[in-house]
């Protein structure tokens, strides 16, 4: 049985989105993922790249005129957030043989296989995941107790009223501030649990580690190099905040997480191999291409910003340069 997936990047997280969907289908074979190309480039190198688990959506086919509305007052971050709830709702209208599907976030990777998810999920209509904050880091659950790095949908009645209803709220607000109750498109997910019966919270403690997590967890390799997470395999982590330099190096975090634990190397250098692997085959397809890749020089200034500079400061050239 296929089991279908949806995300959604532009050229700027191809790297990371191909690294992504590689893993996938190392892990879940049967695997296939509808992609919401936000750009042109991103469509013709998927398509290129002849993956047969890829199904390319062009943006222009999913926008309708709210959405088109709700764009001119959106950030390029805040309307791929406002697209999450979109997204699987069109794939499901689309689709109508497809029963269940997940929207994953670009910026993951796999590194065992997804079936203790699914049988964890169940029949259950919906799938969520908390963010599972480091205690220093609870006051955060104010944005979202929940992470929209994988979110699932069954098509039955509670499963498809929850989606739709989300899409709505996405459209009419979805914004990069906390506001009445509400924060991008992830804290309408807190309501959730309360509203809908079959929503399932996923308790698997390998999926969805983060840096907002990794300091309260113990990592392990085991005798054939697989990584473990407090002794179960490590399933998914989210790569927040890490960025591709141009000189072909790595900035993985800011300081604000590894001053207090140093990130999981072995998590890290995986993820690292992929990326190149995957930027191995976009350059095969498109010799030269640099989407994502930041100025090695502008990261190390940012850096060193923020670890000597007094958060006074910080505020005072943030509104006049761009560090």
């Amino acid at each position: 049985m296929t089991n279908y997936f949806c995300t959604l990047f532009d050229s700027g997280y191809l790297i990371k989105g191909m690294a992504m969907m590689e893993s996938l289908v190392q892990w879940c074979p049967d695997a296939h993922v509808f992609v919401l190309c936000m750009d042109q480039q991103t469509q013709d190198i998927l398509i290129a790249s002849k993956r047969s688990y890829i199904t390319c959506i062009a943006l222009a086919d999913l926008e309708t005129p709210e959405l088109l509305e709700a764009k001119k007052s959106r950030g390029v971050a805040e309307y791929c957030w406002t697209l999450s709830p979109c997204l699987p709702s069109f794939v499901l209208e689309q689709h109508p043989e497809i029963d269940f599907i997940t929207y994953l976030d670009s910026d993951l990777l796999f590194y065992s296989p997804l079936r203790p998810i699914f049988d964890e999920i169940g029949a259950s209509s919906i799938a969520i995941i908390e963010h599972r904050f480091a205690p220093r880091l609870q006051n955060r659950e104010v944005n979202g107790r929940f992470c929209v790095e994988w979110v699932s949908f069954r098509r039955d009645e509670e499963g498809m009223r929850c989606l739709a209803r989300w899409r709505e709220q996405c459209i009419e607000w979805c914004y990069y501030r906390l506001e009445d109750g509400k924060m991008g498109d992830q804290k309408y997910l807190d309501e959730w649990p309360d509203l809908y019966p079959n929503c399932h919270i996923i308790e698997h403690p390998g999926a969805g580690v983060a840096p907002w997590n990794y300091e309260k967890l113990h990592f392990t390799q085991n005798a054939s190099g697989k990584i473990e997470v407090d002794g179960s395999p490590l399933i998914f982590y989210h790569f927040h905040q890490f960025q591709l330099l141009t000189n072909g190096m790595f900035d993985r975090l800011s300081t604000f997480y590894t001053a207090v634990c140093e990130e999981p190397a072995a998590v890290y250098e995986t993820y690292e191999r992929a990326l190149m692997r995957a930027l191995k085959v976009i350059r095969t397809i498109s010799p030269g291409f640099s989407g994502g890749l930041r100025p090695f020089f502008k990261v190390m200034a940012r850096r060193w910003v923020q670890r000597h500079v007094p958060l006074p400061v910080k505020r005072f050239l943030h509104n006049f340069i761009r560090y």
